[in-house]
């Protein structure tokens, strides 16, 4: 860090959950405004969120160095000085709502179903011969799609419960995951705002149309098979164990309850680096016409 005379530890973690505790031991230890810099992939960010949540004497940023680097993408304008240490050093902070699932933060996008069983599966296939990068996420998506690309889930938000086969429900605070699908391209981390897809089953013929909208956040073209709300609390529940997807990391559960907490973590950015919600032909021309 050059001449600068800030006190800095480096620290490389030692396994899953480290970087949770590396935080909370040093938030502990320190009463003036501590920052933190998660230098790694969206894993290792959502550590440090989750050891900093409540605490907001300390701020998170992320040096990108993930497969996918997802969270950052959010940002609009600016996304790309976060791969450059000196434009963190100087940055200005901001408080940005979390996702609260069941006890894990989030500060992205959470998900239950087809695309968190894809996820959950990565890893596995990943170790597969000849299979790198994006072909682990093919063969898994290849996988669950012979599996079954719908569970049987009651959902309750709003004071309603539904219940029926979902092929998928994802929860958004950020705007993109996975490497490649951005569900809600107008949802934004610090507007106090969840916001949900639910989108019903479909059949496996049909599955490849689907995933291509739903990525590409075209969700209003397909009003029959996707319900969009704006809700927290959301409680999902399953007679069998499902798989939850929290930006990345994968939980299991029967049941799960995801409420968004405004404003409960501070992140620091790059000066300049503006959120700006992004927005879909589809999404423009319902708000013309005035559809949902």
């Amino acid at each position: 860090m050059g001449a600068r005379s800030d006190v800095w530890e480096l620290y490389e973690t030692t396994g899953p959950a480290d970087a949770i505790r590396k935080v909370k031991e040093a938030a502990g230890e320190h009463s003036s405004p501590l920052r933190v810099y998660a230098c790694g992939g969206d894993g290792t960010l959502n550590e440090c969120i989750n050891g900093a949540v409540g605490r907001p004497h300390v701020a998170v940023t992320h040096f990108p160095a993930g497969t996918g680097n997802d969270f950052i993408k959010t940002f609009a304008r600016g996304k790309e000085d976060f791969f450059k240490l000196e434009r963190l050093l100087d940055a200005r902070e901001m408080s940005l709502d979390v996702i609260d699932a069941g006890g894990r933060y989030g500060i992205n996008i959470c998900s239950v179903g087809f695309d968190a069983r894809i996820g959950g599966d990565v890893h596995t296939y990943s170790r597969l011969p000849l299979v790198r990068g994006k072909g682990a996420y093919v063969v898994s998506l290849l996988a669950n799609i012979i599996k079954g690309v719908a569970q049987e889930l009651e959902v309750e938000a709003e004071g309603e419960t539904y219940r029926q086969k979902y092929t998928l429900i994802c929860l958004c605070n950020g705007r993109s995951y996975g490497g490649a699908f951005t569900p809600v391209p107008e949802a934004l981390p610090d507007d106090g705002r969840m916001e949900i897809l639910l989108v019903k089953k479909v059949s496996r013929l049909t599955v490849a149309q689907l995933v291509r909208r739903y990525a590409a956040g075209r969700y209003r073209e397909i009003p029959q098979v996707i319900t969009h709300m704006q809700a927290s609390p959301v409680t999902i529940r399953a007679a069998r164990e499902f798989v939850v997807n929290v930006d990345g990391e994968i939980l299991y559960r029967q049941e799960v309850t995801f409420t968004l907490l405004p404003g409960a973590v501070r992140f620091f950015a790059p000066v300049g680096a503006e959120f700006e919600a992004e927005k879909t032909n589809s999404f423009v021309e319902a708000e013309k016409t005035g559809g949902n």
